[in-house]
């Protein structure tokens, strides 16, 4: 089949517009983030991977103080009240005779203002119904696989342990509040919460009450929170289970004086 010139011509264009033109896709048809599957998606996404959530909670203050609204109420009445990013999504799952929570935090554009604007999930707070070892996490929270390597990063302080993984993705700069998120990379990160405090020497039966799924930046934290983030070793180094805790060596005998017969 022949064309004649001008259709040849106006395909032409048209293809080196789509060639030369740049894409820059919405945040809401974008691929999550990192590996967890969940950083990076769009509420509806979401929504279409895990099926509408149990509730919806809304933080009441700068602590952990919420509000929990069943989904239906909160869509008819209460999301109209508060702008929509406000709310939660809280879905609970049963798994190994452990209530495990999920609570799905959002950010938006600031530079959209439609009233349906998308939502983009930022953060991942899971909470479980009693405090669990460290050992036990990743079969509790399927999402979570912590790096086995000894040379991961790992911060902590008296009651928290920060754990990086994998690679920095300049995308995830969009869910990020910080100052300078720009001159910044970000990864991946898990951080484990003890309300108990963590141990001097942490082991894999560390009690954790809860963790979060985020992005942060590796330089933030070795230069401007050097003085609050700790290194430390990694509590999932495929070494660790064989380690022991150093036991503490006998005191000396005392010298027993020797006499003369």
């Amino acid at each position: 089949m022949s064309y004649s010139p001008a259709v040849r011509i106006t395909t032409l264009i048209i293809v080196l517009c789509a060639t030369v033109l740049p894409t820059n896709p919405s945040p809401t048809l974008a691929e999550p983030y990192f590996e967890d599957g969940f950083l990076g998606l769009s509420q509806k996404e979401l929504h279409n991977k895990l099926g509408m959530p149990q509730a919806v909670r809304d933080r009441k203050s700068a602590l952990r103080v919420f509000t929990y609204y069943p989904i239906t109420d909160w869509s008819k009445y209460f999301s109209k009240l508060v702008s929509p990013e406000h709310g939660e999504d809280v879905y609970t799952f049963m798994r190994e005779g452990i209530d495990v929570r999920y609570s799905f935090s959002y950010a938006v554009d600031p530079s959209d203002e439609n009233e349906d604007r998308p939502l983009i999930v930022r953060l991942v707070d899971i909470e479980f119904s009693q405090a669990v070892p460290i050992h036990r996490i990743p079969a509790l929270v399927p999402e979570f696989r912590p790096s086995t390597d000894h040379r991961s990063p790992a911060f902590r302080s008296n009651i928290w342990l920060l754990l990086f993984k994998g690679m920095p993705s300049s995308a995830a700069r969009f869910i990020v509040r910080e100052h300078g998120k720009d001159q910044l990379d970000w990864t991946l990160c898990f951080q484990l919460f003890s309300m108990q405090g963590l141990p001097t020497h942490l082991t894999p039966s560390a009690s954790i009450d809860r963790m979060e799924i985020s992005t942060q930046s590796l330089q933030l934290v070795t230069h401007r929170q050097r003085h609050t983030h700790e290194p430390t070793s990694n509590p999932y180094d495929s070494h660790v289970e064989q380690e022991t805790v150093p036991t503490k060596p006998l005191p000396k005998p005392i010298p027993v004086p020797q006499y003369e017969e």
